[in-house]
Parts: structure tokens; C-alpha cells; sequence
């Protein structure tokens, strides 16, 4: 792996959602330590966990992100040679008391791949979508782990000023946060 490799970033069409789609791509995050929010304040607390995906996960997410693409929304992959080594994406559906926010439901870099930026030009790409989109903010239901809250808040997100229910109940324990597409912090 050559992290100074040609990396092609594309948005993806529906036929790119095949199975094999993700057949290279390890997803793997150890968390020791994640933020979690108690009346009203973000603090830090030690829980040990590992994520994971299996094959049976990675149909689950490809399916996602083809449901993402065939609604209206934008999926934005990472790719050297063949291989998809990131991908992000914004839904079309407006939401907030002013049809303000978009979401941004994934954004991950294989983890062989961390640490050679893919991570912020995949949330610039996810930014100029959300823009063509019509939102003035992406919203976000981020991992609350501490290296994955450090990573959004470095770019500029900032706890979200309305908390949309659906997306908190699909993952309680994410921290809900937003990102104001006017500015330019990737």
C-alpha cells in the first residue's frame, strides 16, 4: 500500500453498487474512551469497544448507500486502482425548522488508509454536495469516540443546535452534530 498512491475520488452511479463494492475496504475502530452527553454537558468516560464490519455488514451499508443515490442523495468513493478505500455521502431530503440541514450518514477511510488524509477531502467533497443540495448545513450523527470527535471537530463541526429524533434514535450514543457549509474549515 502506497499512501502517496493516485487517489481518484468519484461520485458513484447506481451499477457502482455492486457486492463487491467494499470487498477490500476494513472498517476497524478500538475505542477505549468515547463522549457521551449528561444534562446538558459533553464529557468523557472510558468504554472499551471494537467496530467491525463483516461481509453481512458491508451489504447492509452498500444497500444504504444505494437506497442514498436512487432517493435523491450523493455518494462520493475514494478509489486507488479498483479498490474503494473511502466513501461518503449526503442525503437529498431537507430537514430542520428552515429545511437547513442535510445528513451526511457515512464517512469512513479503510483503516489501512487512515492517516493520509482521505478523510478531509471526502467531507469537502460531501460539503460542495450538500451545497448543490440547497442545505446551509450538513448534519451529523458522529461516533462518539474520542479520536472520531477529535477528527469533526479539527474540521469545524460543532454540536448540532437542533437535534433531529430519527436520526438519534437509529444510534442513541452518537454525539449530534453540524457543520456550517458558508464556511471553509476543510
Amino acid at each position: 500500500m502506497d499512501k502517496n498512491a493516485n487517489i481518484l475520488y468519484r461520485t458513484l452511479q447506481l451499477p457502482d453498487f455492486s457486492p463487491t463494492l467494499l470487498a477490500s475496504f476494513h472498517r476497524y475502530q478500538e475505542t477505549t474512551r468515547v463522549w457521551y452527553e449528561k444534562d446538558g454537558q459533553y464529557l468523557q468516560k472510558e468504554d472499551h469497544f471494537i467496530d467491525e464490519w463483516d461481509d453481512h455488514k458491508k451489504e447492509q451499508v452498500i444497500s444504504s448507500l444505494r437506497a442514498c443515490v436512487a432517493s435523491g442523495g450523493v455518494v462520493v468513493g475514494a478509489y486507488v486502482e479498483d479498490a474503494c478505500i473511502g466513501f461518503v455521502n449526503v442525503e437529498g431530503a431537507p430537514f430542520g425548522s428552515k429545511q437547513q440541514y442535510v445528513e451526511m450518514p457515512y464517512i469512513h477511510v479503510s483503516n489501512d488508509w487512515r492517516g493520509a488524509g482521505l478523510g478531509r477531502k471526502l467531507f469537502a467533497h460531501c460539503c460542495e454536495q450538500a451545497r448543490q443540495l440547497g442545505a446551509t448545513k450538513l448534519y451529523i450523527a458522529a461516533h462518539p469516540s474520542v479520536e472520531t470527535q477529535h477528527f469533526y471537530r479539527s474540521i469545524g463541526c460543532t454540536y448540532a443546535k437542533e437535534i433531529n429524533e430519527e436520526i438519534l434514535a437509529r444510534e442513541p450514543l452518537d454525539i449530534q452534530m453540524e457543520f456550517l457549509l458558508s464556511e471553509n474549515h476543510s
